[in-house]
């Protein structure tokens, strides 16, 4: 049985990612707080998952490759549900998007071209501007909800979102010219 247990953050991160179809039905037809509900399940999923695979070290290639998708899809998902709805600038959702893809490609390059990428994590900024893109979706959230009044907060949120989004998305460009320079005065010595 215990066998069968390693699969269970696997099967939450899958939850989480299949719980993505009601968030944005939720979203789109403006049932805020129901999506408030749905988008905090998944929030706990994500800690629970995590939780399990590092307490009892059921931690696997697929649940570190389905676990950060499930929740850049959520993101997407709220960005881009915000975003046709005029609640956040298109500009932004776009931003958020970008940053990603030039992230992936940048990363596949390397992998392809150039080596294994030995170990990725994200840096601290980056965990911070995660944590940013998160905390204005929540905003937002709260706010169309009815539940907490934090109009206020919508611009300077989606402001520092940007900004940070923008700045993060350099830094790895920068980080990735560095290692491909790196890896090529290796191989030149």
């Amino acid at each position: 049985m215990n066998d069968k247990l390693k699969y269970l953050p696997n099967v939450i991160t899958i939850g989480r990612i299949i719980a993505i179809f009601p968030l944005a039905w939720l979203m789109w037809h403006k049932e805020y707080k129901a999506a408030l509900l749905v988008a905090f399940i998944a929030g706990v999923s994500d800690g629970l998952d995590g939780f399990l695979a590092k307490k009892f070290n059921w931690q696997g290639w697929l649940g570190g490759i389905l676990d950060p998708l499930a929740d850049k899809f959520l993101m997407f998902c709220c960005y881009a549900v915000f975003a046709f709805q005029g609640v956040i600038p298109m500009w932004l959702f776009a931003l958020v998007v970008m940053r990603d893809v030039v992230i992936v490609a940048g990363v596949s390059y390397y992998h392809f071209k150039i080596g294994k990428i030995e170990k990725a994590a994200p840096t601290w900024a980056s965990k911070i501007n995660t944590a940013l893109q998160i905390l204005l979706i929540l905003v937002l959230l709260f706010s169309y909800s009815g539940i907490f009044d934090l109009y206020k907060f919508h611009q300077p949120l989606i402001w520092s979102v940007a900004i940070l989004t923008v700045f993060t998305g350099l830094h790895y460009v920068w980080m990735g010219v560095s290692m491909i320079q790196q890896q090529k005065q290796k191989e030149a010595t």
